[in-house]
Order: C-alpha cells, then sequence, then structure tokens
C-alpha cells in the first residue's frame, strides 16, 4: 500500500498545493479516486492471492505426489526382498551351513540370488549375511558396503527391514542405496540377512516424469541437506552438495508451506515435503519470475489503467475546482467551528448541487449531534449516582441479573462485595455534610481504582457499595476486598481515619439469583459490623439459612 500511496503522492506534490483552491482540487482527485482506487487494490489482491494459491497448490501437489511415489518405489523394493528372504531355499540352506554340505549349500544360494538378480532388475548386487555377520554369498559384483554392522544386523533381529543411505557407487555410475531384510525360519529364528544393492535409476525417471514445466526442478536430499538426485541431474558431484542452510533451514521448519529464498543468483520459490521411510526430503522449486510471470503483467497493467484514470479525473476535477472552491471556503469555516465543538455554529445557505447537499448533510448531521449528545447526558445520568459517579442500584441490579444468566448457561463463578463506611453517621454529624459527600467522593474512587474496567461498582445506597467481579472465585474477590479494605484504612480523609466493613458471596455457592447473593454478602457484612468493623468477612457456607435480620429502607447519606 505504501508503493501506491507514493506512486500517486508525487504528482501531487508537483502540484504544489499551496492554495485552497488547489487544497481543494487534490481532495476531489482523491474523492473520486478512491473507489476506483478501492476496487482495483482489491481486485490485483484477490487476482495475486488466487496466482499465490494457485502457485501453492501446485508446488504442495508435486511434492506430495513425488513423496508418495518414492514411498510406493521403496514399498515395492521391500516387498520384492521380503518376498525373496522367505523362501525355503534361504532357509534351508543356512541352516545346512552349520553342519555338512556348506559349499553345496553356497552354491544353491548364489544360483537363487543370480535367479532373483534376473527377476529384479533394480537389485543390481544381492548379499546373503549369516547370524554373525559374515558374507556368505552374492549375486556377483561388487559388495562393498553391503555388509551391515553388528548393531544394525542386531536390530533387524526383531526389526523389519534396514534402509541405508544413498551414495554414489564408483562401478556402478549411478547413486545407489542399500537394503536388507531379515532371514528367519518358519518357528522365527533369525538365521541372518539379505541385503541388496539398489540402483536409483527409476527414482530419478520418477523425479523427471514429475518435475514442473519450464525451470523448474525437483530435488531429493538427506534430513541434513545433502543432496542426492534432481530431476535434471544424477552425479557423484551432485551428491556432495549441500544446500545452503538458508534456504534449507526454512524449508524443514515450514514443511508443506512455500519458501522464497535466494539460489544461484536469482530467487526461487519452493516447497519441502519429508519422505519418513527413506529418511529423505523432496524439494519442488520454481524460480519466482517465472511462477508469477503472469502477476507481473498484471500489476503493470493495472498501474497502467491507473495513471490514464489519475490523468483523466485530474483535469476534470481541476474545472470542477474553481465552480466549488468559494461555497466550500464558508463551508469549510462552519465545519472547523462544529469539529472545535460548537454545536451552534451557523452554517451558510445550503444552495444547489452537490456542495448544497453537502452543506444541507453537514445540517443534519449537527442537528444530530446536538441530539445525541442530550441523549446521552440522559442515559448517564439514568444509570449513574450523581454524587460519586458510580453506576446506581437500578443498573447494577439488572447487570447482575445478566451476569447471573451468563455465568447459568456458561457455568462460571463470580463474586459479589457488600462495603459499608463504618460509624459514617458519627462522621457525618462532626463534620457536617459536605465533608460526608467528600468521604463518599473519595471511596468511590478507591472503589473505582481497586478494580478491574469489567468489574461494576456501584452505590447500593447511603454509605453503602456493591462490586460486583467477573470470574473471580472467593479467593480473588478476598484478596480484592482485603486490597480496597487496607487502602480506605490507609487514605488521609478530611474527618479522620474511615474504615469499611466487606461482606463476600460468590455465585452459586452462596446464591443463584442476585438478591440471594447480596443477601449472602450482606449478612457477611453484618458478621464483619458484629466482629469489630475494618476487615474482610467470606459468607459462609450455601444461602444462609439463618433468616436475615430485617433491614430498615435503604440508609440516606448521613446514617449510620
Amino acid at each position: 500500500m505504501t508503493q501506491w500511496g507514493e506512486r500517486i503522492a508525487r504528482p501531487l506534490r508537483a502540484l504544489h498545493l499551496d492554495s485552497i483552491r488547489n487544497r481543494i482540487l487534490a481532495l476531489a482527485v482523491l474523492a473520486t479516486l478512491i473507489p476506483t482506487l478501492t476496487t482495483t487494490i482489491v481486485s490485483y489482491g484477490r487476482n495475486r492471492r488466487a496466482l499465490s494459491d494457485k502457485v501453492d497448490q501446485e508446488l504442495r501437489g508435486t511434492s506430495s505426489e513425488t513423496a508418495r511415489a518414492l514411498d510406493h518405489w521403496l514399498d515395492e523394493r521391500l516387498d520384492e526382498l521380503h518376498a525373496s528372504a522367505s523362501s525355503y531355499v534361504l532357509s534351508e540352506n543356512l541352516g545346512r551351513m552349520q553342519g555338512g554340505g556348506a559349499d553345496r549349500a553356497v552354491a544353491r544360494l548364489r544360483d537363487y540370488l543370480t535367479s532373483l538378480r534376473e527377476r529384479f532388475p533394480s537389485f543390481e548386487t544381492l548379499l546373503i549375511i549369516d547370524a554373525p555377520g559374515r558374507a556368505v554369498a552374492s549375486s556377483g559384483g561388487r559388495t562393498g558396503g553391503m555388509s551391515l554392522p553388528l548393531t544394525r544386523l542386531d536390530a533387524l533381529r526383531t526389526g523389519d527391514a534396514h534402509v541405508g543411505d544413498p551414495y554414489w557407487d564408483v562401478g556402478l555410475s549411478k547413486a545407489a542405496i542399500v537394503v536388507a531384510v531379515p532371514i528367519r525360519q518358519a518357528e522365527g529364528r533369525f538365521l541372518g540377512a539379505l541385503s541388496a544393492k539398489v540402483n536409483l535409476r527409476a527414482v530419478a525417471d520418477t523425479l523427471a516424469r514429475l518435475a514442473p514445466a519450464g525451470a523448474g526442478e525437483i530435488y531429493l536430499m538427506t534430513e541434513q541437506g545433502r543432496l542426492i538426485l534432481s530431476s535434471r541431474a544424477s552425479s557423484a558431484e551432485l551428491m556432495r552438495t549441500n544446500l545452503p542452510a538458508a534456504a534449507f533451514q526454512p524449508l524443514l521448519d515450514q514443511e508443506g508451506t512455500t519458501v522464497t529464498y535466494e539460489r544461484d543468483g536469482r530467487e526461487v520459490v519452493a516447497i519441502l515435503r519429508r519422505i519418513p521411510q527413506l529418511r529423505w526430503a523432496a524439494v519442488v522449486e520454481v524460480p519466482r519470475a517465472e511462477a508469477f510471470a503472469e502477476l507481473a503483467r498484471l500489476r503493470n497493467g493495472t498501474i497502467s489503467m491507473l495513471i490514464v484514470l489519475l490523468v483523466a479525473v485530474g483535469l476534470v476535477a481541476y474545472g470542477l475546482g474553481t465552480l466549488i472552491a468559494r461555497p466550500l471556503e464558508r463551508l469549510s469555516s462552519a465545519a472547523a467551528k462544529v469539529t472545535s465543538g460548537d454545536l451552534n455554529a451557523e452554517l451558510p445557505a445550503g444552495g444547489s448541487g452537490e456542495v448544497g447537499y453537502l452543506t444541507r448533510a453537514i445540517a443534519h448531521m449537527v442537528s444530530r449531534l446536538r441530539e445525541r449528545e442530550g441523549q446521552s447526558e440522559l442515559e448517564r445520568l439514568s444509570i449513574t449516582d450523581a454524587l460519586t459517579g458510580l453506576y446506581n442500584r437500578r443498573h447494577l441490579m439488572g447487570t447482575l441479573a445478566n451476569e447471573v444468566q451468563r455465568s447459568r448457561r456458561l457455568r462460571r463463578t463470580f463474586s459479589v462485595l457488600m462495603a459499608d463506611v463504618d460509624h459514617f453517621k458519627p462522621y457525618n454529624d462532626t463534620n457536617g455534610h459536605l465533608a460526608g459527600d467528600a468521604a463518599l467522593v473519595k471511596v468511590a474512587e478507591i472503589l473505582r481504582k481497586a478494580t478491574r474496567g469489567v468489574d461494576s461498582v456501584a452505590r447500593y445506597g447511603g454509605e453503602e457499595f456493591l462490586i460486583m467481579l467477573l470470574e473471580a472465585p472467593l479467593a480473588t474477590a478476598a484478596i480484592v476486598g482485603e486490597r480496597i479494605r487496607a487502602r480506605v484504612a490507609s487514605e488521609p480523609f478530611e474527618g479522620g481515619k474511615v474504615t469499611m466493613s466487606i461482606g463476600i458471596a460468590e455465585y452459586p455457592s452462596h446464591g443463584d439469583t442476585p438478591e440471594e447473593l447480596i443477601a449472602s454478602a450482606d449478612a457477611a457484612m453484618y458478621r464483619a459490623k458484629s466482629q469489630g468493623r475494618d476487615r474482610v468477612i467470606v459468607a459462609s457456607g450455601g444461602i444462609p439459612q439463618e433468616p436475615v435480620p430485617e433491614r430498615k429502607p435503604r440508609r440516606r447519606k448521613g446514617e449510620s
């Protein structure tokens, strides 16, 4: 957006907007262009997202298909090897080698491996390894790297297969891997392993078939970033190459998500998909310029269209600007007064056309503001206490009823605090009503600061206050109540020290209606009074079973 704004701002700065007429001209141009700009940018954004989604889907689909194809390829090789290892020829002749006739058994094993080699062209060399780890027979050819370490051989005693790391076979001049499966007797006794050197020619053909069109490419690499094959090349040099960490690590961390990075001097878009069985990863890579060539054409066309539109609208707006400048100046002056808060400012005559409509619209808006200002003040007065500015009792009872319904539906808890200023009547009689009013205002401010914005604090009547703490259990409410009590007790008041007695009740433990909760909190507050005042008491048990002493009508300010 900043780039678009800068492209629009450059021609505007060249207009030297140092006069009201030129500023109105700029406003008219912008007012005309904003809908067009918005529509164009939204359309461009949608096309960009659609093309990005298309590129993402193609890369994601190719990477997933590559991973599935290689998983299937490995499954086929392992199935072929498992089927070969399950033959009685292997188990019978390996068993015979424990006694006499070892030479004949070896000859039969070699013949069997030779037949397997002819049946399965992917197996370049086959090797039989006995349980102690000795090479027993092979199908011929180089067997270097096909023997298994004892740790891998031991793993095959209970495992299903061993898949080795890829390497470049000098004798074959091909990339290859070694796979091995266990050889067991019918009763399950481990006899050894059947190891096969598998060339990766079929894998390279699969990569070439699945590679994206154009300059796109598929890489196979180990999970450490070492390249194995690509859809375009297979060589010993390639297998000695590592993908740069700056490209490899983001791909690995964001598997299945497109990543953009620079490679060989060009920006590319790529996606990685792991192949767990092989401990490999497939990376599908496409040059960004090629992937988003259509988007570049769309961007250039959009910019050209906007420039043409800007010039055309600017010429039209310049002609209209001289006609609307003067009435707009008068309207602007009046609007400035309204903006500053003077809702009684006189607006110029309406006139005709768009300026007249705008004048009438502003006049109507000012009229509505005047009405709303009065209505807002009435609403505020209807729910607040005139002295303290807190919510009044009527508003809090409605809020409390709503919170009971919400907490019952959501199975949440909340607490209410009933707080009363101790010995307020003597304080009022000694210091006068003005001092008493000031004390109540100060207590109200302490309550407001000690609670959260989502809580509700109300003057319940006289020197009593009711506080509703949303989603606060008894333990939290007790902490808040003690904080309020301590702050009031430590605060200097004009007529001396002031303390409060506070009772706490929790929904639904102490009542599941507003009246029951208030009764529980009120009873707890009375116990605080009877135990010496200046303390916080939590309601005990459920809803009080003993009748609460009949309350006199709500005390007015000045009563104890």
